[in-house]
């Protein structure tokens, strides 16, 4: 385990997230991009929602765990960076749609970048956090959940590029506020 490389890959990907949030318009984070799509500000809220249910995970109850403490890390890389598979969001991390504060959101994750850099300085990583089982996946070590956080806001980073994309080559786009 190699606390300074997975601090720094989530410093990197964390202050990737905000840079490509931050190129968004405040109307555009609230613009669905195209039908079935969620808005800028709803992958931001559910990546605040998922990420801060993960931050009390981390420092909920843990045990000594009984295998490779990585052993999960390259399953969750290979399911969240493969961006050609639709995944369903659990409904306790659906966003809601509705109008979202650009600053609001870059500060809340700013906030959460802060906290995650807490965990990986200050607690053990090979432990098994025992407050939730991932399904699909079981209990994660707190090596492999953040890792999981990592994967996760990737793979929600290439989503906000799409919409960002999206929004630029189409004037005709859904505004919430209609």
């Amino acid at each position: 385990m190699n606390k300074e490389k997975i601090a720094k890959e989530m410093e990197e990907t964390m202050t990737a997230l905000s840079a490509l949030l931050s190129s968004f318009s405040q109307e555009e984070i609230n613009r669905v991009p195209f039908e079935g799509s969620w808005t800028a500000g709803q992958v931001a809220r559910h990546l605040m929602l998922s990420n801060s249910g993960f931050l009390e995970i981390l420092f909920g109850p843990d045990k000594e765990a009984d295998r490779p403490v990585d052993q999960k890390v390259e399953q969750v890389k290979a399911d969240f960076l493969n961006f050609t598979t639709k995944m369903q969001s659990p409904d306790f991390v659906l966003p809601k749609a509705m109008i979202y504060d650009k600053t609001a959101l870059l500060d809340a994750l700013e906030d959460i970048k802060a906290k995650f850099a807490v965990v990986i300085n200050t607690l053990d990583l090979s432990k098994i956090c025992m407050a939730f089982e991932l399904p699909g996946y079981g209990y994660f070590t707190r090596w492999e959940a953040i890792y999981f956080v990592i994967y996760h806001n990737q793979r929600h980073s290439h989503q906000l590029g799409n919409i960002f994309q999206k929004l630029k080559d189409t004037a005709g786009t859904i505004d919430l506020r209609q």
